[in-house]
């Protein structure tokens, strides 16, 4: 663990707040637009005292890089620490995605390091440095600065005493530009004496650089050099030693398919040779394997990869540090009808719904749509638009992921999803209430890809289907439902278990 908890917990939740906003809104926004809401999310997770920053912090300034491609932002104590902390976020997407985004192949000189003599870092971490570095603030606080300039206005500003400290910090990529960050910040000149001490504190980072970076930055002189890591995450073994993780997950699991071996071998490959090491003090979450989603366990591609973004989670570093988790965004859980035209009415239910709330149908927003007191139903008229479209709803704080439950089909028929089965496990014959929507009447329900030779339908949200037999009984499949020319996707929640008994 954290060589100080207190600070593992007000650095952590800094972090997650480098969330805040972070994807745009589906209809679309500008730079600024976008700016704007993040700021005021920011601003009012940092008000909050229920929240590890005790309300005890306040913005100095951020900045949003084009295209959404990274952000990063400075806060500074007000309750008389003289701390500061300089928060990187990188891009946001899901493990796959983030596993692409650096360009680790390629290795370029590092020169802002202020080291000495050459020290080498991946292209793609390198390129995310100079996007933050580079940005300059659009909107207050600190208009038209970049981060060392705030930085240095802000250290200006501060008192004497006591010395002032520069916590450099983020989570997943944000963690790995943090690492870069540091160096480069501490070998800057700053304004007045005593000069500030730097503290590193990164989450869940993979890794910027080679051997000479690390021997470099692990010379300087750090108040704190420590990289927290929850052990069962897959991303801060990349690009070290990647390849170890398709042995995961120990028991109950879940274990990686020859699919998911392949990928992690794929992604292993990337680096071309080039040798990966972390820098900093390792300090190890969960060696035990004891925090983890208990109901992705099976012996799937879907099951390992969520297991590894709930394990990647910020949520879940949170938990792990001991944190109070940041408030939630809005989650769209179903919309009904999930059919119809333009100007039909339809109701959104879900969670984390404000009096700010935005409503998109695919890229289409809503017109002044209706958002319950209750934060958990939102009316709204459908505009105009074609297709399949996700309904998805957008706040200060987040915009709510797509979710099979929440599409909308201009014209319908109505998508095809299942969301639950029951029982998830049993043998052949067993019959199995299949839970959903967009069923009708002659419907077919596989099990993997063979057919149930019973099926019921007992209305447009369930079927019941009797489990068909299979060559392998012991393993676990998805239950699909085929609508006409339309099948459900599938995902962790439609998965059956063959017993084998």
């Amino acid at each position: 663990m954290a060589s100080d908890p207190a600070i593992a917990q007000v650095t952590m939740t800094l972090a997650a707040l480098a969330a805040t906003a972070n994807t745009t809104r589906p209809s679309g926004e500008s730079l600024p637009q976008q700016t704007a809401r993040i700021i005021t999310g920011i601003d009012a997770q940092l008000s909050d005292p229920g929240l590890a920053t005790q309300g005890a912090w306040e913005l100095v300034w951020l900045a949003l890089s084009e295209a959404n491609a990274n952000m990063a932002f400075i806060a500074r104590s007000t309750d008389g620490s003289n701390a500061f902390a300089v928060v990187a976020r990188g891009t946001d997407a899901d493990i796959t995605d983030i596993l692409e985004d650096l360009e680790v192949g390629t290795v370029v000189p590092f020169p802002e390091s202020g080291s000495p003599t050459p020290v080498a870092v991946s292209k793609g971490a390198k390129e995310a440095f100079t996007q933050v570095t580079t940005a300059v603030s659009i909107a207050s606080p600190s208009p038209n600065a970049t981060l060392a300039q705030a930085l240095t206005a802000a250290l200006k500003a501060a008192p004497s005493s006591p010395q002032p400290t520069v916590y450099v910090t983020g989570h997943s990529l944000g963690g790995c530009i943090a690492s870069m960050l540091a160096p480069y910040l501490q070998a800057q000149t700053w304004p007045k004496q005593p000069q500030p001490q730097f503290a590193v504190m990164t989450f869940a980072a993979p890794t910027a650089g080679l051997q000479s970076f690390v021997d470099y930055v692990d010379s300087r002189p750090w108040l704190i050099d420590e990289r927290q890591n929850n052990a069962y995450d897959l991303v801060p073994h990349a690009w070290a030693d990647l390849v170890t993780t398709t042995e995961w997950y120990p028991g109950p699991g879940p274990q990686a398919t020859d699919e998911v071996k392949l990928l992690i071998k794929g992604f292993a490959q990337r680096t071309k040779g080039n040798v990966y090491v972390q820098p900093g003090t390792l300090c190890l979450m969960n060696p035990g394997y004891t925090y983890l989603a208990k109901n992705l366990v099976n012996k799937t591609t879907q099951d390992f990869l969520a297991q590894v973004a709930f394990q990647h989670a910020n949520a879940t570093y949170l938990d792990l540090v001991g944190a109070p988790d940041v408030p939630a965004g809005p989650v769209v859980t179903d919309v009904s009808p999930t059919f119809g035209s333009a100007g039909d009415t339809v109701t959104i239910n879900g969670t984390g719904f404000s009096p700010d709330s935005m409503v998109d149908f695919g890229t289409y927003a809503c017109i002044d749509p209706v958002v319950d007191p209750s934060g958990i139903k939102i009316t709204a008229k459908v505009p105009a638009g074609h297709g399949v479209v996700h309904v998805r709803v957008t706040n200060t704080l987040a915009t709510s992921p797509p979710v099979a439950m929440g599409q909308f089909a201009y014209g319908g028929p109505a998508p095809v999803v299942v969301s639950a089965v029951s029982p998830t496990s049993g043998n052949v014959g067993t019959p199995v209430t299949v839970s959903g929507s967009g069923f009708a009447e002659g419907a077919t329900v596989y099990f993997k890809d063979k057919a149930s030779d019973s099926v019921r339908f007992v209305s447009t949200g369930e079927i019941i289907a009797t489990a068909p037999g299979l060559i392998d009984v012991h393993q676990t499949v998805d239950i699909t439902v085929k609508v006409g020319t339309a099948t459900s996707p599938t995902s962790p929640a439609d998965e059956f278990t063959y017993t084998g008994r």
